[in-house]
């Protein structure tokens, strides 16, 4: 069995606790205004040109991006950083793209890990059948789940599909008990809004188990020149980084709202 992968993360510290792996997944269901990862979008791969030079001559040559992998290659990649991962409570994410994408595969890859010792997490939009969801759970130790947007109809224009699925599946997670910390991408004027993230801590006080923890992702700018290089659209051409000291009011009222709460993952 084959995945279709564009990246492997290692030493990652924002991707769930400890130190850890990260394996990215190509393609997603949601085309978001300010993915900072555009290039995982397509489901295929894609080939862009790359310039470089050597010995004062130039050339440009297509770089793949996105590579076949098995469960075996990728697990050999994992396992290199097994002692960092081991001592330091840390383990293996599967983020993308969207894993769930590629349920047969990133079940595959849950499984192994499980087997070899590794702490699991699954970093998603939610963005999938309840029946796909279900199944990764037995297998997942933790799931980040990304919240975009409160209202259905704003999600719908910022990420190119509504929110209907996304928020009933995490209830039917938490219903389940399963591990949860939620993720909130703050991009100004979009979501990073008093009313969205009233609703947000609304939402949140119905669910049937309080989430482990909330994590407040500030806008950063740093993959504009991905858009340049991909020849993708920048819709948030010109938008300034959040910085993370301008959150320490929304912390605070995260946190008296009694969740555990961090800036940046």
């Amino acid at each position: 069995m084959q995945g279709l992968i564009f990246d492997i993360k290692r030493f990652a510290v924002h991707d769930g606790p400890g130190i850890r792996t990260t394996v990215f997944f190509k393609g997603c269901p949601l085309h978001c205004a300010w993915c900072h990862n555009p290039e995982s979008i397509s489901p295929d791969i894609i080939h862009v040109p790359k310039t470089y030079t050597i010995d004062g001559h130039t050339f440009t040559d297509q770089e793949a991006v996105g590579h076949h992998a098995s469960v075996a290659e990728v697990m050999q990649e994992i396992d290199k950083e097994a002692v960092f991962m081991t001592t330091s409570g840390g383990g293996v994410t599967f983020s993308g793209g969207e894993p769930l994408l590629q349920p047969d595969f990133l079940l595959a890859m849950l499984e192994t890990c499980h087997k070899a010792g590794y702490h699991t997490a699954v970093d998603t939009c939610g963005q999938a059948s309840w029946s796909i969801l279900e199944a990764v759970a037995a297998h997942t130790d933790l799931f980040l789940y990304d919240l975009k947007h409160m209202d259905t109809v704003a999600h719908k224009h910022y990420t190119g599909t509504n929110n209907r699925l996304i928020l009933d599946n995490l209830r039917r997670l938490s219903a389940m008990g399963a591990h949860l910390r939620i993720r909130l991408p703050l991009i100004p004027d979009m979501t990073y809004t008093e009313s969205n993230l009233t609703e947000t801590l609304a939402f949140l006080a119905t669910l049937p188990n309080k989430p482990l923890g909330v994590d407040l992702l500030p806008y950063h700018n740093t993959a504009a020149h991905k858009y340049i290089r991909f020849n993708k659209e920048n819709a948030l051409k010109g938008v300034n980084s959040l910085q993370k000291s301008s959150l320490e009011t929304l912390k605070q009222r995260f946190e008296k709202a009694g969740y555990d709460v961090t800036i940046g993952g």
